[in-house]
């Protein structure tokens, strides 16, 4: 340890911003099991057991949230997950050193744009008289205001997510490209094998437990769709396919003040994602002994 001593040194802040910004709030979590009163205090309020958790259960708003989470969640997963892999391939094959920095260089940049101004070219881009419309109009389509229709939400959500990021997501896997013996490419060559087979047999196999670590962590993460792009983008006429667990929260918690209902649906939500991953992770353990643990 003594030998060392610098590298815990260097570790020291990353462990107390988990333990101060991560573990300590999850002390408030007992709220949920609490009729909170900020009089009060955590300590003071009433215990009533698992009363707020019923409540969201037998709501009328509970089986559109989860649905709506789900339904996000999957199509997200489904369509968004594997895009930046598919990039990433596309741009291992280019040999055009200057033309693949343009593609990733343009690709990244939807990243590091605020989300509010992401939101609000989404919001320009699919109103009546915006690019997409235009686009529509001009093969003899019909314009729509795309935002107030529930039907359009979830397409908007998932695609202008893969427009985002899906540069940023190119990153791993292209690192993990580069971490490939090139010799197992030359002896693919030696034996005949084109640039499919060589993609098929020595990249896809070295890419594997990259792509299950990270398919891991995105299905812990199914239930949580961020409330930030929700609420930027959705509105009361698109409720019904946009309100998620997260934006629930965020107007019953912050808006209605009702704190201990608010915190009895984020455990339900956290303790979910919690189950996922411990269920994923074992799943990948026991097919291809590639895990998190």
């Amino acid at each position: 340890m003594v030998k060392n001593k610098y590298l815990y040194m260097m570790l020291t802040p990353v462990l107390l911003y988990f333990i101060i910004f991560h573990y300590f709030p999850m002390y408030g979590s007992i709220i949920a099991f609490k009729d909170f009163n900020p009089r009060l205090g955590i300590g003071g309020s009433a215990w009533v057991g698992l009363e707020h958790f019923k409540d969201f259960f037998g709501g009328m708003y509970f089986w559109r949230v989860f649905k709506n989470t789900l339904m996000i969640s999957l199509y997200d997963l489904i369509f968004g997950f594997p895009a930046p892999l598919i990039l990433a391939l596309l741009l291992n094959e280019v040999k055009n050193a200057l033309f693949k920095r343009s593609v990733q260089t343009i690709t990244y940049l939807p990243h590091f744009i605020s989300l509010v101004i992401i939101c609000g070219m989404i919001k320009d881009f699919t109103s009546s008289d915006g690019v997409i419309n235009d686009i529509i109009a001009f093969f003899g389509g019909e314009r729509v205001t795309m935002l107030l229709e529930p039907s359009f939400f979830r397409t908007i959500f998932v695609s202008s997510n893969i427009w985002q990021h899906i540069g940023w997501g190119t990153i791993i896997y292209l690192a993990a490209l580069s971490a490939i013996d090139l010799e197992q490419y030359e002896a693919c060559k030696i034996d005949g094998g084109g640039r499919w087979k060589q993609m098929l047999h020595i990249t896809l196999p070295g890419l594997l437990p990259v792509f299950v670590i990270l398919l891991i962590l995105n299905i812990g993460r199914i239930m949580s769709v961020g409330f930030e792009k929700i609420i930027l983008l959705y509105n009361p006429t698109t409720y019904v396919s946009a309100d998620v667990i997260s934006s629930y929260v965020y107007r019953i918690g912050l808006q209605d003040f009702q704190f201990s209902f608010s915190s009895a649906v984020g455990l339900f939500n956290s303790v979910i994602n919690f189950a996922l991953v411990i269920g994923s992770n074992w799943i990948s353990r026991k097919l291809n002994n590639t895990g998190l643990w």
